[in-house]
């Protein structure tokens, strides 16, 4: 493909993509395939001469796009958002086509990583500065971190990797960590010649979006020097909305915080932004320069040319823009929490702050797998659950750019009605 070909093969996949963003509402959010179903669709090797691009887009059509699950459809309302914007999009071309290697890229989960190794190794050099006849592997053993009980899984693989216990701090009624249940850990971990060095504080949990108490945890963390870091994959693009700030109160206690922009705002994955209080700290945990990597502003940091999709984002949008795409997000969550609040058969599980709203039937664990079940495969809208306590919950979260007040009312009739004919099947008598 030479530049004239991809000029004539770039405005077809522009308009490829545009099409299928102006028709995403009409494909099934869903796929109704099995694993495995594109074995019997492809080639058992690549081919040996040149194919067209005709021929591969039709093959997209015909064969992938069968087995794709429409993230950024109006009727997905599982998981959190994955963002997505036509600027960014643009970007992205823009940053394949200069091909500029981005080193620093990734996730939420990366960043908790990456801190909690940090963490890790200044709590190893202050504990050998105090006793230099401990070996590291004498303190790797005793060390421990922390994170709620509702906090992702990655903040256990994270300690799994590292090497090190992770405890899980219990949660309140509105599912939060309180300074209180992590100082009587503390305490008894202490006491028991354990080493705490980290903390890993959620500002938006996954299972129900709820907030650790930053303001109380902090000078608790700071106070027995560990690392608090403040995990905010989801909820941090809604703080470009003074209104939600206040969920804010208490970062100035972190060592480091982190967002996903590719979750809610507006840029496509993957693009996560870490913040680190002593770039130091980071930075010497992992200080390693051979010489064809070395250059005279490396001291100065370094940023992903893949930074330009937050770029154009926020230019072509503004602040104003941005804000206005969380608030109505927001809106179209509390409108969904009236209308389970409206039917007496269902109830709300978690407060609802931001984009996400926690229901159930008020009913057993195993109805509510069924009706999201029914959901699930009736194909027309996708949730996922999750576990609150001992409770099976469904989770709607408001995902999609495009998604608007008709499509979260023509999700909660669906979901009533499949409730409907749920509970009058289960009033049956059996034959």
């Amino acid at each position: 493909m030479d530049t004239s070909e991809f000029r004539k093969r770039g405005k077809e996949m522009v308009d490829y993509i545009a099409d299928y963003y102006d028709q995403l509402d009409t494909r099934q959010v869903y796929p109704d395939v099995e694993p495995g179903y594109l074995r019997h669709l492809i080639p058992d090797s690549a081919p040996q001469e040149p194919e067209s691009f005709e021929d591969v887009l039709k093959d997209v059509e015909r064969i992938i796009m069968p087995g794709v699950t429409h993230w950024h459809s109006p009727y997905f309302f599982a998981y959190f958002p994955t963002a997505s914007s036509f600027p960014a999009l643009l970007a992205d071309v823009l940053s394949g086509g200069i091909g500029c290697i981005g080193f620093s890229w990734g996730s939420a989960s990366e960043a908790t990583l990456v801190t909690l190794l940090a963490a890790r190794t200044k709590m190893i050099r202050r504990v050998q500065s105090e006793n230099p006849e401990l070996t590291e592997a004498d303190i790797m053993s005793r060390l421990v971190a922390y994170a709620s009980d509702q906090a992702h899984s990655s903040v256990e693989r994270a300690g799994l990797i590292g090497g090190v216990m992770i405890k899980n701090i219990p949660s309140d009624d509105k599912f939060a960590v309180r300074g209180s249940a992590l100082k009587k850990v503390l305490h008894e971990d202490r006491a028991a010649g354990l080493i705490p060095f980290f903390f890993c504080a959620t500002l938006g949990t996954t299972p129900c979006c709820s907030f650790d108490r930053l303001l109380e945890l902090g000078p608790i963390c700071n106070r027995e020097t560990i690392w608090m870091h403040v995990d905010a994959a989801y909820a941090g693009s809604a703080f470009i909305c003074p209104e939600f700030r206040y969920l804010l109160n208490g970062v100035e206690f972190a060592d480091s915080f982190n967002f996903n922009p590719h979750k809610w705002l507006l840029v496509n994955f993957d693009c996560s932004a870490l913040w680190v209080k002593k770039r130091s700290d980071l930075t010497s945990a992992f200080k390693l320069d051979p010489l064809y990597l070395q250059h005279c502003h490396q001291d100065s940091g370094n940023s992903s040319f893949r930074s330009l999709k937050m770029w154009f984002v926020f230019r072509m949008y503004g602040i104003k823009g941005l804000q206005e795409y969380i608030r109505k997000h927001v809106k179209l969550s509390h409108e969904f929490e009236n209308l389970v609040h409206q039917d007496e058969r269902f109830e709300i599980c978690a407060e609802v702050t931001l984009g996400l709203v926690c229901f159930r039937l008020k009913a057993s664990n195993e109805l509510n797998e069924a009706l999201l079940k029914s959901i699930n495969e009736s194909r027309k809208i996708h949730l996922v659950p999750c576990h609150l306590r001992e409770k099976f919950v469904l989770r709607f979260a408001i995902c999609s750019r495009t998604v608007e007040s008709f499509h979260v009312q023509f999700a909660w009739k669906h979901i009533s009605k499949l409730a409907t004919d749920l509970l009058k099947a289960q009033e049956q008598p059996q034959q």
